[in-house]
């Protein structure tokens, strides 16, 4: 009976040292952090803003527009500040158009620039007119 005992006290006492000693999971990244954003004007720079370094989001996505002009409407283009050559270069989706309201996390189609670097500095510019509100999910 005393064996029984030890052993079972043994067991216990191994179990919680595993449970102690085991390493603990690595933090997962946040879900996508949205910006609110004042544009510039064309190929200009407006707010500016740092690509997130805890989110699992790798794109800036467009996720909401209100243009300030009567239209309603307007091209929004990602711009990125290039150290190397202390510049801003529009990304390669060019000037994506866009009507006044949410669009889609999900939908390509507003996905202004694509796998960029975490703390990477940001802005938004407007085809038409600087000014105008947009959020960029990053």
């Amino acid at each position: 009976m005393k064996k029984a005992i030890a052993a079972g006290a043994f067991a216990l006492v191994t179990a919680a040292t595993c449970l102690v000693l085991a390493p603990s999971a690595s933090a997962a990244p946040n879900a996508c952090v949205t910006s609110t954003l004042t544009t510039g004007g064309y190929e200009g720079v407006g707010t500016q803003v740092r690509k997130s370094s805890t989110s699992s989001c790798g794109d800036l996505n467009l996720t909401y527009t209100d243009d300030k002009t009567v239209y309603g409407y307007d091209g929004y283009a990602g711009r990125l500040y290039h150290t190397s050559s202390s510049s801003w270069v529009t990304c390669d989706a060019g000037y994506v158009w866009a009507y006044d309201g949410s669009h889609s996390v999900n939908d390509s189609t507003y996905w202004l620039c694509t796998d960029v670097s975490d703390n990477t500095l940001f802005t938004v510019a407007s085809a038409a007119n600087g000014g105008d509100t947009v959020k960029i999910t990053h």
